[in-house]
């Protein structure tokens, strides 16, 4: 017969090792049913990802460099695509840069684009606004339809440049994220046109009319 003075500490033991086995089991489960939701922006109804060149932002020393690896795959007939998780979601951000090789420019009307430089918002070169009005500035663009003519003509016109001087690798992936995040509370869509950019110098204003001349010349 089993001496019950040793059959204690026999059932401790026993307990403890199944309390451990339960706290194992319960984390695999929790893991388990952790799923990351996934979202695409910049990608069109026809298209897949198999059409897409991940841009991986470690590799870049600047962004220039950047620049230039996006309008190498867009001119092999690619689409560069920056990946941006965090503990819940993945984003894939489809760039829609063109391909500018033997172009000297493409005319684009300036009420259609709204420029983020050095996170700074702007609108025609006219109107600055923080970061904090993103959302608000997509939303006067977006539904806009060609209501006011100093916004955007429709949706699928709409055109966001982004560009930095410096640390723009690093920062973009933040970036990337707010406007994705405030598309969404904007609109259902998710076909958004960014374009990496390089900061293109303000054009200077006309000079003055010469208050003196007379009207006849002289």
């Amino acid at each position: 017969m089993m001496n019950t003075k040793s059959i204690g500490p026999f059932i401790k033991i026993l307990a403890s090792i199944i309390f451990i086995l339960s706290i194992f089991s319960c984390k695999n489960i929790d893991q388990k049913h952790i799923k990351k939701i996934e979202k695409n922006f910049g990608l069109y109804e026809d298209e897949s990802d198999s059409i897409a060149v991940e841009l991986k932002l470690s590799e870049f020393n600047n962004w220039k460099e950047l620049l230039e690896r996006t309008e190498q795959i867009v001119c092999n007939d690619s689409v560069p695509k920056i990946t941006i998780e965090n503990d819940s979601v993945i984003k894939r951000v489809y760039l829609r840069n063109p391909c500018l090789k033997g172009l000297s420019c493409i005319l684009i009307r300036e009420k259609n684009i709204i420029e983020i430089h050095n996170d700074t918002i702007n609108k025609s070169y006219e109107n600055f606004y923080a970061l904090d009005s993103l959302e608000n500035v997509l939303r006067r663009d977006i539904e806009n339809n060609g209501k006011y003519p100093k916004f955007s003509d429709s949706p699928d016109k709409l055109l966001i440049y982004i560009s930095y001087d410096e640390d723009g690798v690093a920062k973009l992936p933040q970036i990337l994220s707010r406007l994705t995040e405030a598309l969404e509370n904007v609109t259902n869509r998710s076909d958004l046109k960014i374009w990496l950019s390089r900061k293109f110098p303000v054009p200077p204003p006309p000079p003055p009319a010469n208050l003196n001349t007379n009207p006849d010349g002289w």
